[in-house]
């Protein structure tokens, strides 16, 4: 199918052109348009890939390959089932608001932002998609470069320490998957004589139990930074500070999610006996997360921190799932990731909207927003008792299947991460309490006019995104239904090979 390397190619041509509309003085919100309407026919395109999605035979679903470097094995080989096309809707879905509401980030040299954004784009995408390993390890460098150089010159007060740790960490571990890759490709090699980097073919690689663990181990490195599991973690916080807020949205919308995303199809169906054996550290780590991350946001006054460390904390979540050995526990961590991008990068667009109007991140100059602010106040109040799991929402059906999975495996570490939604609640409402209600800070006096609200633009994306934490969270059944990954031995049958 033709429409997988589409879906890569449209936005990265859609930035090309967004940057190359730069030009002249009166071309300052020509990138801008580039981009909403290359957002716009992504979404159509996605949508007839849906369409026409072979729904009847098997859990692959659509499928693409072409000759790249026969020499050495390497082919556009990109395949989609139900997890891709899940993550694939979820990357379009919070595209909207990364485009629509990054007017106020932009400032100078919009087409080279909006070249960058759609990029980042492409990349992940490309990395939702791909089947050769040398092709996925490509997208997931080139959504890497981008997203450095969004934060290095839109970023804020501190932003260009934040940029090189967040390079340094992910283009460490990613580094080490490529090992791993070289490693399994070379394993594969020795056993049947043939050079592939093709996920089906390496997935029957003979492998002894060692040398299955440490090249699992090499994948796990850099899916965990991404998740991010701790210790691994540390360049989170300081990367969605500083970051813009079109970066932080994805960042924490879609960015965390391939490493999950990862963690499922590259290292629980590739290595399942050495995923197994990991499986107690894996939980064990799944559980500090959850526990860490709540902690450390209760410390918190910094608004974006807090919704940083959160992540670190709901995203344990996921890698119990992952690893729980079920498919409950599975569908569960997908279903996780998808509520999680959603809320999560509604509470970027609130914490960008509060930085930009009253120009500081410290609740503690915040409170008393409710009368001031009555829409943007409702609108963080919602997406806050979303993120702690109140049952309706999509983040609690999430938690509730992982925790329910992980109790049949592990009673103490379910305990654990139960323990961490209650400070999960804890967190949230202080949050709400002290930035929304409570006396007034921000703004005091007869000389401050009164900050803006929430505009139509704003409510319209943030309505939507509101409406599809209820739809997850109240009729779950065509996401967990779609979430379960095809394995890799039910290798899809490819029509004919594609010019």
């Amino acid at each position: 199918m033709i429409a997988l390397p589409a879906l890569v190619l449209l936005p990265a041509t859609g930035g090309a052109i967004a940057w190359l509309s730069d030009r002249g003085p009166e071309a300052r919100h020509r990138p801008w348009w580039v981009a909403i309407t290359t957002i716009v026919l992504q979404t159509l395109l996605l949508l007839s890939v849906t369409c026409a999605a072979d729904w009847g035979h098997g859990p692959w679903l659509a499928h693409f390959s072409a000759p790249w470097i026969p020499a050495l094995g390497i082919a556009a080989r990109m395949d989609m089932d139900g997890l891709s096309l899940v993550m694939l809707w979820l990357t379009t879905i919070l595209s909207f608001p990364c485009v629509i509401l990054s007017a106020r980030d932009v400032g100078e040299r919009p087409g080279l932002f909006h070249l960058l954004l759609l990029a980042t784009i492409a990349g992940i995408d490309g990395v939702f998609l791909a089947t050769d390993l040398f092709l996925f390890f490509f997208f997931w460098e080139l959504m890497l470069v981008p997203m450095y150089v969004l934060i290095l010159q839109w970023g804020h007060e501190d932003r260009r320490r934040a940029a090189i740790k967040f390079f340094l960490f992910t283009q460490g571990s990613g580094l080490l998957m490529l090992v791993a890759i070289l490693g399994l490709v070379i394993l594969h090699q020795h056993a049947t004589g043939i050079v592939t980097f093709d996920y089906f073919a390496l997935a029957d690689t003979p492998l002894m139990p060692t040398a299955a663990m440490v090249l699992m181990l090499g994948f796990f490195a850099a899916f965990a930074v991404k998740l991010p599991v701790v210790p691994l973690h540390v360049w989170l916080p300081d990367t969605h500070t500083q970051a813009p807020t079109a970066g932080s949205v994805l960042l924490a919308g879609i960015l965390l999610k391939t490493g999950g995303y990862g963690l499922i199809r590259f290292v629980v169906l590739l290595f399942p006996d050495a995923a197994s054996r990991f499986t107690p550290v894996a939980l064990a780590l799944g559980a500090a997360g959850i526990l860490y991350g709540a902690w450390l946001s209760l410390a918190q006054d910094d608004i974006k921190r807090l919704i940083a460390y959160s992540s670190v904390s709901h995203l344990g979540f996921v890698l119990l799932g992952v690893f729980s050995g079920s498919p409950m526990g599975m569908r569960g961590a997908v279903v996780q990731m998808v509520a999680h991008g959603l809320s999560t990068g509604a509470l970027f667009i609130i914490a960008g909207s509060l930085q930009d109007r009253l120009h500081t991140r410290d609740m503690r100059r915040m409170g008393g927003l409710w009368q001031a602010l009555p829409h943007l106040s409702s609108v963080g109040l919602f997406f806050a008792i979303a993120s702690l799991g109140l049952p309706g929402m999509g983040n609690f059906v999430g938690e509730f299947l992982v925790l329910l999975a992980t109790w049949r495996i592990s009673p103490p570490i379910a305990a654990l991460g139960s323990a961490g939604l209650v400070l999960s609640a804890v967190y949230s409402l202080t949050m709400v309490g002290r930035a929304f209600f409570g006396p007034p800070h921000a703004g005091e006096g007869a000389d401050h006019a009164p900050p803006a609200d929430f505009g139509a633009r704003h409510m319209a994306v943030l309505g939507l995104t509101m409406a599809l934490l209820l739809v997850l969270g109240t009729y779950p059944q065509p996401v967990l239904n779609l979430s379960l990954p095809a394995t890799p031995l039910a290798m899809p049958e490819m029509e004919a090979p594609q010019p």
